[in-house]
């Protein structure tokens, strides 16, 4: 086995992308018999699956490379909902107790007795998206947009990392960033289950868009479940499953 490898992980849920690296280093280490450099390109959650692009040895010089490439996301986000996180890991709550819901733009619309077009404000708890609904919406982040990344992330600010000051309780802002959205297909919609597929720039968090769509809709979002299918034109239908780096 060569030291200097790239190497595709289907990284399973639970485990952060610097576990994934551990274990890879220490299994190297007992087939080298001594330590071997490893590193990632672009980190996912703990409670996210799919795509972790490895790299190890000399081609770890490599990483910046392979940070800069676009990436493709199945994301399953619930409507209704927040977190304070974005994702699962955070305390969840019912969007209704936290903001009223919002005049909308057409197709969320109605119909006005006079034939206009009028923004929703049925004034209801719960109201449910349409599906052209969710479509217009989710279209609407299609193109180059700002977003601004989740306090809960590795960004750093200060240099200290965002995630740690938020458990802490700090006030601190994230400069916004300029991502792009190439195109987001709507897979299913079973309210207030809403799956889709992204293909993004790199940079952009599918927590924060999630969150974006949920504002859009005026129902609130956050992701239940992320994987990552592809990152330029490494697929994770060509990966391996981490249990091959574990010794028996």
């Amino acid at each position: 086995m060569d030291e200097n490898q790239i190497i595709l992980i289907d990284k399973p849920t639970d485990i952060s992308s610097f576990g994934v690296v551990a274990k890879i280093r220490g299994f190297l280490k007992q087939d080298f018999g001594h330590k071997v450099k490893v590193g990632h390109t672009g980190t996912l959650d703990p409670f996210a699956t799919g795509l972790l692009i490895i790299l190890t040895g000399k081609n770890t010089k490599k990483s910046t490379e392979f940070l800069k490439l676009d990436k493709v996301y199945d994301a399953t986000l619930k409507l209704g909902y927040i977190s304070d996180t974005g994702d699962p890991e955070g305390h969840i709550q019912e969007y209704s107790k936290q903001t009223q819901y919002r005049f909308v733009e057409d197709p969320l619309a109605t119909t006005g007795a006079n034939g206009a077009t009028e923004p929703r404000n049925d004034g209801r708890e719960g109201a449910r998206p349409k599906r052209n609904g969710i479509e217009f919406a989710t279209n609407s982040f299609i193109g180059v947009i700002n977003q601004t990344p989740p306090r809960f992330s590795a960004i750093k600010i200060n240099g200290e990392r965002a995630y740690k000051m938020a458990r802490k309780g700090e006030v601190f802002e994230i400069p916004s960033r300029q991502v792009k959205i190439y195109s987001i297909d709507v897979l299913k919609y079973d309210y207030p289950e809403l799956k889709i597929r992204v293909h993004c720039s790199s940079g952009t968090y599918i927590r924060t868009l999630a969150e974006d769509i949920g504002k859009k809709l005026g129902t609130g979002a956050y992701l239940t479940a992320l994987r990552r299918l592809k990152i330029g034109d490494y697929s994770v239908e060509n990966a391996q499953p981490l249990s091959n780096f574990t010794k028996n």
